[in-house]
C-alpha cells in the first residue's frame, strides 16, 4: 500500500522543507508500528529543485483479521481464504488514511514549529496512489478531488492486460496535482484521510460515533461545501443512517448558522472566553464574531422595547433562543422554523431535559412556513427576522410581510440582513457572489431602507435603522438592522383593504 508527496521549490525556498512539514527527516528511513502492520517513510528524492516523500504501508493480514473481531471489510465473519487473501496490503483504502493521520498527525493540522510560514502556504503539490479501489471508477475520483482545487488524472487499471476484453477493474492510478497557491499541505493530507475509504466504500474497523467528529473534523473547510458531500459523509460513515444524518445536521449547522463563515464552537468559545474571564487582557481579545454582536443587538434593541414575550422567526439552529432564555425578562420565546431537521438541531442545543419546569415551560419550537399567516403568531411583543429575508425569493416576500406584519402583528418586529455594499470587504468572498449559496438577494443600505419603509407604511408600523457589527465610513455596516415599532394596534391600511374584499 503506497503512496508519494512530492513538492518543488527554489534555493530560497527549497523543496527540503517538505521533510519539516511533515516532521520526517528526508536523510532517513522511519519505520512506525501501526495497529495492522508497519508504516514507512522515505524520501525517494530530496533535493532543493523537488523533493518526494513516500508512504510504505505493510499490512500483516492475520494481525488485520484477528483485531477486526468479524467486523468491518477485514474481519469478514466467514471462513474462507478471502480473509488472507485479497487486496489490503496493496490497494490504498481506510488502512492507508489511518497511517496519514497516525504518521503525519501535526502535519494535518497545519503544525510546524520549524516552519510555521511554510505550513499554512499553499504548496505546489503531487500526490500519486498507484493502487486506488474506486468504487464509482476514475470519474468518482475526479467529482470528488476535483471541487478541491486538484487536477486529477485517473487510469483505469485493466482487469489484465492480455485480455482487454475483460475491461477494467475497479482500481485505478491516481495522480492529484495542486499548482502552488490552491492548497496547504495539511488541506491535501486531510483531503486524501477522508476520501481514500470514501472510494474504497469500506472500512477494515467498527465505525462508532465518534466517527462523525473525526470526519468533520478533517473536512472543516472544505466538506460542508463539497457537492458530493452526501455521498462522502454516507461512505465514510459505513452507511450508518443515524450517524450519516448526525453528520448532515452538523454540517447544516455549520454552513447555515452564520452568514459571516464562523464556526460555531468558535462564536460559543469567543462569548465565553471574553465576556466570562475577569481577568482576560483588552490587547488579547478576539474580535467579536459578527454573529454574536447580531444576537448583542437584537438583545438591546428587544429590551429597549420592553418586550418579554418575543417570536424568534426562521429560528435556524436556535442559537438566539437559546440566548434569549438566558435572560428572564423574556417570560416566552417561541422559536419558528420550517426545516424540522434545523428544529431538531435546535431541540438539542436548548436541551430541555436538563432545564428545570419553570424555564422549560418558556420556550416552545414550533414547525411553520412564515410564507402563511399562522394564528399561533399572534399577540406577542416582538418578533425577530435574523438573517431571514434573504433567503426567500423577492416574489414571496409579500406573502412574508403580511404573514408577520399584517396578521401576527407583534407590537415589534426586528429585521436584520446583509448589507450588500460590505462584501467588498471580506477577503475570502468572490466578487459577485453572495455570502451564502441560499441568499436569492442581498440588499444595499439605500434598498433596505426603501422596502422596511414600504412595509412600515403599508401595515402601520414606524421603522428606525441601526448598524450591526463596525461601521466603515465607505460601505457602511456588515449587517443592517430595522426596528418596527407598531403605531395603530387596531387596524391597518391592508387590514382595511382585505375587510373590504371580504365584504364584496
Amino acid at each position: 500500500m503506497f503512496l508519494t508527496i512530492s513538492t518543488t521549490g527554489t534555493p530560497e525556498r527549497p523543496a527540503t522543507d517538505l521533510g519539516f512539514l511533515l516532521h520526517k527527516h528526508p536523510g532517513k528511513a522511519q519505520a512506525f508500528s501501526t495497529s495492522y502492520g508497519t508504516a514507512h517513510v522515505l524520501y525517494p528524492e530530496a533535493t532543493a529543485e523537488r523533493c518526494t516523500a513516500a508512504l510504505l504501508l505493510e499490512i500483516d493480514p492475520v494481525a488485520l483479521v484477528r483485531r477486526g473481531k468479524g467486523k468491518g471489510r477485514g474481519g469478514a465473519p466467514d471462513a474462507a481464504l478471502a480473509q488472507y487473501v485479497n487486496d489490503r496490503p496493496y490497494a490504498a483504502s481506510s488502512l492507508l488514511a489511518v497511517a496519514i493521520g497516525a504518521v503525519f498527525s501535526s502535519a494535518m493540522r497545519g503544525l510546524c514549529a520549524a516552519r510555521p510560514e511554510r505550513a499554512a502556504q499553499p504548496l505546489p503539490l503531487r500526490v500519486e496512489v498507484p493502487a486506488l479501489p474506486a468504487h464509482g471508477g476514475a470519474d468518482l475520483v475526479r467529482a470528488l478531488f476535483a471541487p478541491l482545487g486538484w487536477t486529477v488524472t485517473a487510469t483505469p487499471v485493466p482487469l489484465d492486460e492480455r485480455f482487454p476484453q475483460w475491461g477494467d477493474s475497479r482500481y485505478v492510478r491516481a495522480v492529484l496535482d495542486a499548482p502552488e497557491g490552491r492548497l496547504t499541505l495539511g488541506e491535501a493530507l486531510r483531503h486524501l484521510y477522508v476520501l481514500l475509504p470514501v472510494l474504497d466504500d469500506a472500512k477494515h474497523y467498527w465505525v462508532s460515533a465518534d466517527e462523525v467528529d473525526k470526519l468533520l473534523r478533517a473536512g472543516e473547510g472544505w466538506l460542508a461545501d463539497h457537492p458530493e458531500q452526501h455521498l462522502i459523509t454516507s461512505r465514510y460513515l459505513s452507511r450508518r443512517r443515524s450517524l450519516t444524518r448526525e453528520a448532515q445536521e452538523r454540517l447544516e449547522l455549520l454552513r447555515l448558522a452564520d452568514a459571516d463563515d464562523t464556526d460555531v464552537a468558535e462564536i460559543d468559545n469567543a462569548v465565553d472566553g471574553a465576556d466570562a474571564d475577569p481577568d482576560f487582557e483588552e490587547g488579547s481579545r478576539k474580535p467579536v464574531p459578527l454573529a454574536v454582536r447580531r444576537r448583542e443587538a437584537i438583545l438591546a434593541a428587544l429590551t429597549a422595547a420592553g418586550a418579554g414575550r418575543v417570536l424568534d422567526l426562521g429560528c435556524g439552529q436556535g442559537q438566539l433562543v437559546q440566548a434569549l432564555l438566558k435572560d428572564q425578562r423574556f417570560t416566552e420565546i417561541v422559536g419558528v422554523d420550517v426545516s424540522m431537521r434545523a428544529l431538531t438541531v435546535a431541540a438539542r442545543r436548548l436541551k430541555p431535559e436538563s432545564m428545570g419546569d419553570r424555564r422549560a415551560e418558556r420556550v416552545t419550537l414550533l414547525q411553520g412556513s412564515l410564507a402563511y399567516t399562522d394564528k399561533r403568531l399572534k399577540g406577542y411583543d416582538a418578533a425577530v427576522l435574523s438573517e431571514v429575508i434573504e433567503h426567500l425569493d423577492v416574489e414571496r416576500l409579500p406573502a412574508l410581510e403580511y404573514a408577520v406584519f399584517g396578521a401576527a402583528r407583534p407590537r415589534t418586529v426586528l429585521v436584520t440582513t446583509p448589507n450588500v455594499e460590505y462584501n467588498v470587504r471580506w477577503e475570502t468572498l468572490p466578487a459577485g457572489h453572495t455570502r451564502h449559496g441560499d441568499h436569492r438577494f442581498e440588499w444595499t443600505r439605500e434598498e433596505f431602507r426603501a422596502w422596511a419603509r414600504r412595509v412600515a407604511e403599508r401595515h402601520g408600523y414606524d421603522v428606525e435603522f441601526a448598524p450591526v457589527g463596525d461601521e466603515d465610513p465607505e460601505v457602511g455596516p456588515p449587517t443592517q438592522l430595522a426596528v418596527f415599532h407598531r403605531t395603530d394596534p387596531t387596524i391597518t391600511k391592508t387590514d382595511k383593504n382585505v375587510k373590504q374584499v371580504r365584504a364584496a
